[in-house]
């Protein structure tokens, strides 16, 4: 029942987070231009919860919380002027040009400083990830053509540093469709030098419904039995195994994952082993005896071992930064799937809706806090690109209105806005049934 209910309720907190950021930039906006603010509202419809501050401002939860609005005094909106109107009141349509275009990309913006300040946090609280490590390497795959093997740490795609598997699955997503080849840097773990590896790829995954990006190109991501930190006064630290290394084999079997190699080392308590490991490329036998240690009332063999993980971590000022490239190459990264989606180069199935959000935040809340605000990063600044297409009824409608105003000095004609207004909703319309049928396709 629980697990039933945590995904609308990730659904809830997401959304509530991002339409509240969304409009508190178009409210603060529009309070600093001075216009009054009749409602702000998160969610559409009929308010379930509202109150009246001293300001004349019903803040309102509505009942359908796939949005929100900030209402402005607008004498050309209906409902919107009251009787009771105290003088001095701004309405949004005496306001400059400039002004309700600061309004309108207000809302974004909020959005894209809401994902940098929670980049900045998760790198200042540090993340300690899984390292992108090349478990086993298909033959004839295009990494097995490459030259690739297991055990190899990618540390960049097409010279953009990566230190964990989701930044180079988001490095290779900005390469759909694509021909050529993607640059992959790679090294042994502990390892000064990278090498640099190009992947042959033609149209890759040209229109393809839910393209597999590493498995394609032969990556196959996984836990290998490299070791990270060597306890002190450890059987490992005794038999002379160090960080870095990659167990191949343990008494002539092969260790292909960390798992296998913690399944050894356990079913072989006070029992000498002979590890076979890879240091800097030279096979070495070292011979180790596991501690025997109490597991649930059975004897399980012990080394003092860790698997090699990264840790992402930066100080406060370093993190500002940080932060702001992540975010803007997440930016960009989703301006150029959504150019590809329009080109055909990237299939519109790719395109999600609601039930999807609320399966990937519930994953994710169900994972940790750090992957869960990681994935509310990426959600806002998609809520932020989203808006500022020039779409009559998005944020960026609304721009495109102000430019052509700013250009020709006199405001775009009310029919044409209602023209524009009318075809923006046929299109957001469209967009969120495809949306919402390919999350149901995927259901099914």
């Amino acid at each position: 029942m629980i697990e039933i209910l945590q995904y609308p309720l990730a659904l809830l907190v997401t959304l509530g987070v991002l339409v509240t950021f969304h409009e508190l930039g178009h409210y603060l906006v529009a309070r600093w231009s001075g216009v009054r603010i009749v409602r702000f509202s998160v969610g559409f419809g009929r308010p379930i919860w509202s109150r009246m501050d001293r300001r004349g401002t019903e803040w309102a939860v509505a009942a359908i919380p796939l949005g929100g609005y900030v209402r402005m005094l607008d004498e050309r909106e209906p409902g919107t002027v009251e009787a009771e109107a105290r003088p001095g009141d701004v309405s949004y349509n005496d306001l400059s040009v400039g002004w309700r275009a600061a309004i309108a990309a207000a809302g974004p913006l909020a959005n894209f400083v809401l994902a940098i300040v929670v980049y900045w946090f998760l790198f200042v609280a540090g993340n300690t990830t899984i390292a992108p490590m090349l478990g086993t390497v298909p033959e004839g795959s295009p990494a097995d053509r490459a030259g690739l093997e297991p055990g190899l740490e990618i540390v960049s795609v097409d010279g953009e540093s990566a230190r964990s598997w989701q930044q180079v699955t988001m490095a290779l997503a900005g390469r759909l469709g694509d021909s050529g080849s993607i640059e992959l840097g790679v090294r042994r773990p502990g390892a000064e030098s990278i090498r640099q590896v190009g992947l042959a790829i033609d149209d890759w995954h040209r229109g393809v419904d839910e393209p597999d990006l590493l498995a394609s190109l032969g990556i196959e991501p996984a836990l290998p039995p490299v070791l990270g930190e060597i306890l002190p006064d450890s059987p490992a630290e005794r038999a002379g195994l160090r960080r870095f290394d990659r167990v191949v084999a343990v008494d002539g079997e092969p260790q292909q994952r960390w798992s296998d190699w913690v399944d050894t080392v356990q079913a072989a308590p006070d029992r000498a082993l002979t590890v076979t490991v890879d240091r800097d490329g030279r096979r070495l036998d070292l011979s180790v005896r596991p501690e025997a240690r109490d597991a649930g009332g059975e004897a399980a063999g012990y080394v003092g071992v860790a698997p090699y993980l990264n840790e992402i971590r930066y100080g406060p000022l370093a993190a500002i930064p940080m932060g702001v490239a992540e975010t803007w190459d997440k930016t960009a990264l989703t301006l150029g799937l959504l150019k590809k989606m329009v080109t055909g180069d990237v299939s519109m199935k790719n395109l999600s809706g609601p039930i999807t959000i609320a399966r990937v935040a519930g994953d994710s809340a169900r994972s940790g806090w750090t992957y869960f605000l990681g994935v509310l990063a990426l959600l806002s600044i998609s809520l932020g690109v989203l808006n500022l297409l020039p779409i009559p009824i998005l944020d960026g409608g609304h721009l495109l209105f102000c430019a052509a105003e700013a250009a020709t000095g006199r405001p775009v004609s009310e029919r044409i806005q209602l023209l524009g207004t009318q075809i923006g909703l046929f299109l957001v319309a469209g967009l969120m049934v495809l949306a919402l049928y390919n999350d149901i396709s995927r259901l099914f």
